[in-house]
């Protein structure tokens, strides 16, 4: 499946970093603290948007009363306080040695702050996979799009040598503006039906990348 790529490039959140329940807690207290309706597993994967200003409308938000800029903070903050509870997806660290010893390069590229991003790699011991870290330089998630099409010029690959690997249909637009092919995975922000009817494979599990 991959080995006709010279580089993969990874999200980060819902691909490699398995953070939606921890996402899903934080913003159930935020909206039991303004009653608005709370969320489920499945509710969550058909609700969730890049950019996450999207999602907060869909959840009932009214930023004329309270600022986007300030319920987003509310939520990062927490998250940033418990973002080590969070795991690796099973079976991804094998995948990054296997698509390594394939001689495929590798690159992380993120709509998570480039500081986080940076010390959560590490702290997970993964940096010896990647050639280039790119994330944001704010805590807002609004695109990727211009990191993804500075990263492949930094990386001077052609048309369809490289092959993004995410869980949103943000990963397959930013993948469409790199003129990269894309493969999602389906247990992470999005539903496996959302990601289907984006005419790209989309696997349920990450191990199947290299199996």
């Amino acid at each position: 499946m991959i080995k006709s790529y010279k580089h993969i490039i990874w999200d980060w959140n819902g691909t490699i970093l398995c953070d939606v329940d921890l996402g899903i807690e934080i913003m159930n207290e935020l909206l039991h603290q303004r009653s608005l309706p709370l969320l489920t597993s499945l509710s969550y994967r058909d609700l969730f948007a890049i950019p996450v200003k999207d999602y907060y409308v869909r959840l009932g938000f009214d930023f004329a009363k309270e600022p986007f800029e300030i319920v987003g903070k509310l939520w990062m903050d927490e998250y940033e306080l418990r973002k080590f509870e969070c795991g690796l997806y099973d079976g991804v660290v094998g995948v990054l040695d296997s698509i390594q010893q394939l001689g495929i390069g590798q690159s992380i590229l993120s709509a998570y702050s480039q500081h986080t991003l940076d010390q959560m790699v590490d702290h997970y011991g993964l940096r010896k996979y990647f050639t280039h870290i790119a994330g944001l330089d704010n805590i807002y998630a609004a695109s990727k799009l211009h990191l993804g099409q500075d990263l492949i010029k930094r990386l001077g690959i052609g048309k369809r040598e490289a092959m993004v690997v995410g869980d949103t249909e943000h990963d397959y637009e930013v993948a469409r503006a790199m003129d990269a092919d894309c493969i999602l995975i389906a247990n992470g922000h999005q539903s496996k039906t959302r990601l289907q009817a984006l005419g790209v494979p989309v696997l349920d599990d990450v191990r199947s990348l290299v199996h």
